[in-house]
């Protein structure tokens, strides 16, 4: 029995761009360049998903204002400017987006990154256009806090129950569960799918064609 949805809010990394590689090879050049204690690569992407302040907290909470100020300069630079990792979106997004949106879903992106950062990678991947909210977390509080949702629902007029969150980390499922709004896992990103299926989602998927067909068959734009 299909289930009735206005809302859709996709996570960004590890949820619709296949960005964790280049996100973590970033990390680690700006960690090197400032000569500060290494982090692993598991530790750095477990920490993908959440604001940049928020991430480098976890990742050095020794760490003074100052050296978190410059890692957040250098981590910015390396992503933007230096790093030359591959980061893409999955094959078929941009066909599920054109989908969903063609058939009348609000669309709209809740995300770790900053506005620039966001901006910059819509207009480069030619998605922008479908999505009618996006929220980041420079200009709001980072997950799994539920003010980006909140937002994003408050500005579309959309209720909780006609609204879906879509992500690969439980900072995206915890957050839908802090604004109670029912959220889909996708296990392809950065969290194992053990840690996604504590935050109860309604059900997960493998891949993008896998979300795509979930999408198109439990959920439609009721008339």
């Amino acid at each position: 029995m299909s289930e009735s949805t206005q809302l859709i809010v996709f996570d960004w990394d590890g949820t619709l761009m296949d960005s964790q590689a280049r996100i973590v090879n970033s990390m680690r050049a700006a960690i090197e360049e400032l000569a500060l204690a290494p982090r692993s690569q598991q530790q750095m992407s477990e920490v993908i998903g959440l604001g940049l302040a928020e991430a480098l907290a976890i990742l050095y909470p020794q760490g003074s204002p100052a050296e978190h100020t410059a890692l957040t300069e250098r981590y910015r630079y390396h992503f933007v400017e230096a790093n030359s990792t591959p980061s893409a979106l999955f094959a078929g997004v941009k066909a599920m987006l054109a989908e969903l949106n063609e058939q009348g879903h609000f669309l709209a992106v809740a995300t770790g990154k900053g506005r620039r950062g966001l901006d910059r990678v819509l207009e480069e991947t030619d998605t922008g256009g479908f999505f009618h909210m996006t929220r980041c977390a420079d200009e709001s509080f980072s997950k799994p806090h539920p003010q980006m949702l909140l937002e994003i629902m408050d500005q579309l007029g959309v209720d909780t129950k006609d609204t879906l969150m879509v992500g690969d980390t439980e900072y995206d499922l915890q957050m839908a569960n802090n604004a109670s709004v029912p959220s889909l896992a996708v296990s392809y990103g950065v969290h194992d799918l053990e840690r996604l299926l504590n935050c109860r989602p309604l059900d997960y998927v493998d891949n993008i064609p896998a979300l795509h067909h979930w999408l198109q068959t439990k959920y439609t734009v009721a008339a």
